[in-house]
């Protein structure tokens, strides 16, 4: 497989790896920028910090409060199904991430971009 190069409004990502069974991606995220509050209804994935450091917000429910946490380099997350998160990057951080491979499974909460789910 060719890498996929894909610009998003807060870096971008780099697919380096999709099958059937899995996705390995590099997210790029420039200081400052966050990914959309969202869950996957089926997509399962663990990200590990490479370089730089997040805020990472996970929550239970829409409205509930949200957990804060700091990753930085080294630390590793398991983001199972239905988990509200999002990543706001506290300096340009790069994450590794593999995933099952439901690349479209994001239902967007919120997104300071105007993107929809």
């Amino acid at each position: 497989m060719e890498t996929r190069f894909v610009k998003k409004p807060w870096g971008h990502e780099l697919i380096f790896a999709l099958t059937e069974k899995y996705v390995g991606k590099v997210l790029h995220i420039n200081k400052g920028e966050a990914l959309s509050l969202q869950y996957h209804n089926l997509k399962d994935e663990t990200i590990h910090i490479q370089k730089g450091k997040i805020n990472f917000l996970t929550g239970d429910k829409p409205g509930a409060s949200m957990h804060e946490q700091i990753l930085s380099e080294g630390m590793s997350y398991h983001i199972k199904p239905k988990l509200l998160h999002r990543m706001i990057a506290l300096e340009d951080t790069d994450i590794l991430e593999v995933s099952t491979p439901e690349l479209d499974d994001v239902v967007r909460l919120e997104d300071r971009y105007g993107r929809n789910s």
